[in-house]
């Protein structure tokens, strides 16, 4: 049941978009420079030691953990926002395409277009306990920095409510989990290999947020437009075979 519910048309299409929209909040301003910081909160390491390579079963742990914690909160908001697209079927296609507008809005925010909405709100005070707390720390994480990684996040919820689906749901947001987190692991397994890469990233920052905000642009004009419905269609004549089942 779980694979032909991910092989349907509507997951084909949403879920490569949703891991796109996890890479784009962890390279976005507000999340990269910070991902050194968090390393070393979780694993209890100091950032030379990470990037010495010292103790990686450590760093891959501490790494797991923290984005297990960030995970099982968005998993969940999928989940609330598929169960919910279920309970409104009904006005389904109308609140579909209100979110729609809300996607584009927030694509502009990512592209800077909207004056005043740049502000990265998170909460800085995190203590440092090591791996016991990693999971707690992603939680934390996923709660004070929904504000700033919010334009993505808020596509990948829309996605998600379209589906009408709690377990659609959570596999969508699972997927946007490891956009964000499996970055978030190999630096830590590669921070020394990684400096210059993390130098074009922040030398091209500008490009990055408004490509990601074009992305997200696009995709809430496709829902406001009605053509996400006629994509999926058309994703099912490709899988012959494959039907929503759940």
């Amino acid at each position: 049941m779980i694979t032909d519910t991910v092989m349907s048309g509507s997951l084909l299409l949403a879920l490569p978009l949703a891991v796109v929209a996890g890479l784009l909040s962890f390279l976005s301003p507000c999340v990269l420079p910070l991902a050194p910081g968090y390393l070393s909160y979780v694993t209890g390491l100091t950032g030379a030691e990470i990037a010495e390579g010292a103790k990686k079963s450590r760093v891959l742990l501490g790494s797991a953990l923290f984005v297990l914690g960030f995970s099982v909160l968005f998993v969940s908001y999928g989940v609330a926002f598929g169960e919910l697209g279920q309970a409104l079927l009904k006005w389904q296609d109308v609140i579909t395409r209100v979110l729609g507008v809300l996607v584009i809005f927030m694509g502009l925010v990512f592209m800077g277009l909207i004056p005043g909405m740049q502000r990265e709100w998170r909460s800085h005070r995190v203590a440092t306990f090591g791996l016991w707390s990693a999971p707690l720390l992603g939680i934390l994480f996923g709660l004070g920095w929904t504000p700033c990684i919010g334009p993505t996040l808020a596509a990948v919820q829309t996605l998600a409510f379209t589906e009408a689906s709690a377990l659609r749901g959570a596999i969508l947001s699972l997927a946007y989990c490891i956009g964000l987190g499996v970055p978030f692991i190999l630096l830590g397994l590669l921070f020394s290999r990684v400096g210059g890469t993390l130098s074009w990233v922040k030398r091209h920052y500008a490009v990055i947020m408004r490509v990601g905000g074009a992305l997200l642009v696009v995709i809430g004009i496709l829902l406001v437009t009605g053509l996400w419905n006629d994509l999926t269609i058309w994703m099912r004549t490709l899988v012959p075979g494959f039907e929503t089942v759940v």
